[in-house]
C-alpha cells in the first residue's frame, strides 16, 4: 500500500524552491493496554477532578496556566495562545548545510520522509544527489501547529528524510551525569584490549532487521493463548544478580578469547545469522534470535 501524505511544504534555499509532500517515516509498534473495570470488563473513563473544590469539572471550566513559581500560575486564554502562534507557512527554509558527521544523534526527535510533488522530481533528485555526494545535511526551520521547529534534512538512498531536532537548550549536558567524565583513567593495555574487542564485535553494515521486540512477541503469544481459551502459566520471577566488582583486564581478555571476528566467520557464522544470533557477541541482545545461557562472570580477583 502506498504511503499517505500527511501534509505539504516547499524546501527553499537561495532562489531554489522544491515543492514536497510529507510522509510519516516511523511508527511505534509498542503494545498498549486499556484500563478496565474488572467485574464488568468495561473500559474506564478518566475524569477531570479538582481537589480544591472536591468535584469533577467539565472541560468548559478549564483554562491553561503556566507555572511561574510554586502554586502560582499565569493564565492564558485560548485567543491569547492563538495570537502567539507563528503564521502559517509551508516553507521549509534551509539556513545552512553542515557535515552530517558533526550532528550528534542526541538532537534527533522524530522523522518524516519528504517526497517530490508532481513536476518537481528533477530538482528533488538533484538536491538528493548533491547532498549525498557532499555528505552534508541541511539545517532548516519549519512551522507546524503554530510553532517553529528546527529540522535537519539529509539524503537517504534516493530520497530525503527530515528529522525534527531538539534545540540546544533542550539537550542536557553530559557533565551533569555523575561519573560520565571518566574519573578513573584506563591503562594503555586496557584501552588496547577494549579496542580489539570492539573490532572483533564490529560489522560492516547496520542491520536493524536482525533485531526484534521480544517483549511484544511474548505478550502477543499470551494474547493468542488467552483468546484460544488455553491456560497461561506465569513464569517464575527472576532477579538479575547484582553486578560484581571485577578486574577489567581479566574480563576483556576473557571476552576476546570467547569472541569470533565477523570478518573471519565461515559456515558457523552464517548458521548463526540464519538463527538470528549476532556472531561474536558475548551475550545476545534482547530480542535477537534464540535465547542462550549467559556466560558466567569472571571471579573477583583476590589480592
Amino acid at each position: 500500500m502506498a504511503a499517505r501524505s500527511t501534509g505539504s511544504g516547499t524546501i527553499s534555499f537561495g532562489l531554489v524552491s522544491i515543492p514536497v509532500r510529507l510522509y510519516v517515516a516511523t511508527s511505534s509498534e509498542s503494545l498498549a493496554f486499556n484500563m478496565l473495570h474488572e467485574p464488568c470488563r468495561s473500559r474506564i473513563r478518566q475524569q477531570l477532578f479538582c481537589p480544591a473544590c472536591e468535584r469533577v469539572v467539565e472541560r468548559r471550566e478549564i483554562v491553561k496556566g503556566y507555572q511561574c513559581s510554586k502554586d502560582q500560575y499565569v493564565l492564558f486564554a485560548d485567543e491569547e495562545l492563538k495570537a502567539l502562534e507563528a503564521a502559517a507557512n509551508r516553507s521549509i527554509d534551509i539556513h545552512e548545510f553542515v557535515p552530517l558527521s558533526k550532528v550528534d544523534p542526541v538532537y534527533f526527535e522524530d522523522a518524516h520522509y519528504l517526497g517530490p510533488e508532481a513536476g518537481a522530481e528533477k530538482a528533488y533528485g538533484l538536491l538528493v544527489r548533491s547532498m549525498r555526494d557532499t555528505g552534508k545535511g541541511a539545517l532548516a526551520q519549519w512551522t507546524s501547529h503554530g510553532k517553529e521547529h528546527l529540522v535537519l534534512i539529509r539524503a537517504l538512498d534516493a530520497g530525503l528524510v527530515m528529522h525534527a531536532l531538539y534545540y540546544a537548550d533542550e539537550v542536557r549536558s553530559l557533565a551533569e551525569i555523575s561519573g560520565a567524565a571518566g574519573a578513573a583513567p584506563a591503562r594503555p593495555a586496557e584501552i588496547e584490549l577494549a579496542r580489539k574487542l570492539i573490532e572483533q564485535l564490529s560489522s560492516d553494515e547496520f542491520r536493524p532487521e536482525a533485531y526484534h521486540d521480544a517483549h511484544r512477541d511474548r505478550v502477543l503469544a499470551v494474547v493468542e493463548r488467552k483468546t484460544a481459551g488455553r491456560e497461561v502459566v506465569a513464569p517464575p520471577d527472576t532477579v538479575a544478580p547484582r553486578a560484581q566488582v571485577i578486574d577489567l583486564m581479566d574480563v576483556l581478555k576473557e571476552s576476546l578469547a570467547r569472541g569470533r571476528s565477523p570478518k573471519t566467520r565461515g559456515t558457523a557464522g552464517r548458521a548463526d545469522e540464519r538463527a538470528g544470533r549476532i556472531p561474536g557477541a558475548r551475550r545476545p541482545a534482547a530480542g535477537v534470535g534464540a535465547r542462550t545461557a549467559a556466560p558466567k562472570r569472571a571471579p573477583k580477583k583476590s589480592g
